[in-house]
Order: structure tokens, then sequence, then C-alpha cells
């Protein structure tokens, strides 16, 4: 095809991309992500020395996200989508430079940076997935991707605090520009071709706001959000909350690490839930997992601060669970998905994952002014049982 790239004849042969192409891909990705997502933190508080600060940094970082990942349609019909993704890549080398500084001014570039970059990567391998793996196949490529990313997710964070700590800060970062690296030249060697649908230059490219407008207009898409949105609430509150759930009742800081990372362990367990997607289907899988997640999730919020060991373990039942919703989840919008407006609906889609990191915190402050910590995850949990009834009730039994 003529969009395709062309390679010198003495270059070897690559296989087609299939599911474990684009597992390796997400699983350098995520290293590459991973490895500082704790860090990071550590290094804004150092500089404000104020939590609320902090919290209005990453607030306004979250925001930007948003409008620049309405407008990473307009840079995937301009350019070809290898660029774009290349770009995501040199944003997270960027950023991780920006951050070997100690300037406010330059962090938040960095942060801005690395959403700029995981955009622009999570919507290229998407459309990349979408056009590669057959509709039949999604499950099973989606469930393998996410599992081969549990050793970067499990340990990264890890990884990266030891070597801040005790290396410095430009051992910590070296490893993002390490792995970054490294998937770029993996990336290349793949040689991944884009769409004749979406050829560079020639499509007019539709105006955020309007994309927004027909995503809202299509029944499928907007419940492959609200799923998406359903379980991201869930990793959000995990991450966030969990740890100071352990704080706040005595346990320690390393009670609210573990307590991440062995949500973050359960990853392997995509595989299953694979597995369980096929045999008994997505709908009943996923309806299932949200109504098991929305149980646990009460069950720590009865358990609260009073019983925080208990909580703990509900928590960890229900990570186990909203991993189903992580391995099956995103099927429900690539199957919908129109092949024509790819781009676009993956970039209203993606903004699930920003709005879940704006949105719970601000309904969480209400009932944390009234009730106990325990009122977080009981309000998570009613929520997510709505999703469950709505997916059971709207998704198509052949999804």
């Amino acid at each position: 095809m003529a969009t395709q790239v062309r390679h010198p004849i003495w270059l070897p042969a690559v296989r087609a991309p299939g599911a474990s192409t684009f597992a390796i891909l997400y699983a350098l990705e995520s290293f590459a992500r991973a490895s500082v997502s704790s860090v990071i933190p550590i290094q804004i508080y150092e500089v404000l020395r104020d939590k609320q600060a902090v919290s209005l940094v990453y607030t306004g970082v979250a925001l930007a996200g948003i409008s620049v990942t309405l407008f990473m349609p307009l840079l995937i019909a301009r350019f070809a989508r290898r660029w774009v993704y290349t770009a995501g890549v040199v944003a997270l080398i960027i950023g991780a430079l920006l951050f070997l500084t100690q300037s406010l001014p330059t962090q938040m570039l960095g942060m801005l940076c690395r959403v700029m970059g995981a955009s622009a990567l999570s919507i290229t391998l998407n459309l990349y997935i979408m056009e590669h793996i057959r509709k039949t196949k999604f499950i099973e490529a989606e469930s393998m991707r996410l599992a081969w990313s549990t050793i970067a997710w499990t340990g990264g964070p890890a990884l990266g605090v030891f070597l801040y700590t005790r290396y410095g800060i430009e051992a910590a970062h070296g490893v993002v520009i390490l792995f970054a690296v490294i998937l770029l030249c993996l990336f290349w060697y793949f040689r991944l071709g884009d769409n004749p649908l979406i050829r560079p230059g020639r499509i007019r490219p539709a105006n955020p706001l309007a994309n927004i407008g027909r995503f809202v207009s299509q029944p499928r898409l907007r419940l492959a959000w609200l799923i998406a949105f359903g379980r991201s609430c869930f990793w959000t509150t995990f991450f966030v909350y969990g740890p100071i759930l352990m704080v706040s009742s005595g346990q320690g800081e390393m009670a609210g690490g573990l307590l991440v990372s062995g949500g973050n362990a359960l990853l392997f367990s995509a595989l299953i839930w694979g597995w369980a997607g096929k045999r008994f289907g997505a709908r009943n899988t996923m309806a299932f997992a949200f109504a098991a997640t929305g149980a646990m999730l009460l069950g720590a919020g009865y358990a609260g601060e009073a019983a925080p060991v208990a909580a703990a373990v509900f928590l960890l039942v229900a990570a186990f669970f909203c991993i189903a919703l992580d391995a099956l989840g995103s099927t429900a919008f690539m199957r919908s998905v129109r092949a024509w407006e790819r781009p676009q609906m993956t970039a209203v889609y993606r903004t699930y994952l920003d709005l879940s990191e704006l949105l719970p915190p601000l309904v969480y402050s209400v009932a944390l002014a009234f009730f106990g910590l325990g009122s977080v995850f009981a309000t998570l949990g009613v929520f997510v049982l709505l999703c469950g009834v709505v997916t059971f009730v709207y998704l198509p039994r052949r999804m």
C-alpha cells in the first residue's frame, strides 16, 4: 500500500504485528511511566512543602491534559501516526530531563510533557490495535497487554523511589530515558503501518467540540466511556485513599505501599479474566465484576478506619475483580467505534482517565465533610454498582 513504510531489502523481515507486539510496546511504555510515578509527587512536595499546593498543581496539569487529549486527532490527521507515536516517546524523554531541575515551572512543564506523551502513546497504540487485531481477538489481546505490564506497575514505583533515595534524581529519571529509548527503537523495528483510511493531510480534522458531540450521540460509545470511567475511578481511589487509610489508622506508610503494590501485582489475573470473558461473554463478566467490586468497596467502607486491615483486604479483593474491567472494558469501545472516526472518538474516549482524576476527589470532599474515610469507599461502591446495572442492561449480549 502507498501509505506503508518502505525499507531497504536488506532489513530482516518482521512478522505481522499481533497481540504480543502491542503487549511488548505497552510493557516498555509502562516501565517508562511507572518507574517515576511515586517519585514525581515527592519531588513536587519537596519544592512546595504544601499538600494543598501539590493538589492544585496536579489539578491544573490534569485540566491541561484534557485539552491535549481532545486536540490529539488534529495531529494524527496532519502527520503520519508513527510520527505522533514517536513524538509521544520523545515527550517522555523531555519530561524526564525537565524533572532533573528543582524549579517549580520546569517540573510543571515536565508533568505536562508526561501527560502529552502518555496521551499520544495511548491513542496511537489503541488505533494500531484496532487496525491489526481482529474484533474477535480484542479480549485476548487486551488481557495479554495488561498482564505483561504487571511487572512494570508492580516493581516500577518501588524501583524509582529506591533509585531516587539511594542514588539521586538522575538515576530515577535516567531509567525513564533508558526505557523510552528502547521503546522507540523497538517501535520502529516493528514498522507499524498507517491505515489508508487515515491519510495525513488529506482528511479535514473535525473540531474537538464537534468530536465530543459526535461521541455523545452514540449510545454504545457513551456506555464504553462509562465502563472505562467506572474502573478508572476505582484505581484513582485505590492509589490515593488506600495509602491514606493505612497511614491515618496508624498502620504506617509501608503498609500503604504494600497495599498499592499488592493491587498492582494482581494484574496477572487479566489472563484469567480474558478467558472468563470468552467463556461467559464480556457483558456477563463485566457486570459481575462491577457487582463484586462494588460489594467489596461497601465492605471496605463499613470496615473503615475502625478495622483498617479488614478494609485493606476488601480493597485488594475489589482490585482483583476490577482487573476484569481493565482486561475487558476497552473491547466495548473497540468493537463499537467506526473505522473512519477512530482518531477523533479515541481522543474523546480517553478523557475518562483525566476526569476520573478530577471528579471523584470533588465528590469525596463532600462525603468527608460529614463522615469518616470509609465514606469514600462506600460512595464509590454505590457508583460502581450502578455502572454494573447499566452494563448488564444496555451492553449487547454479543459484545
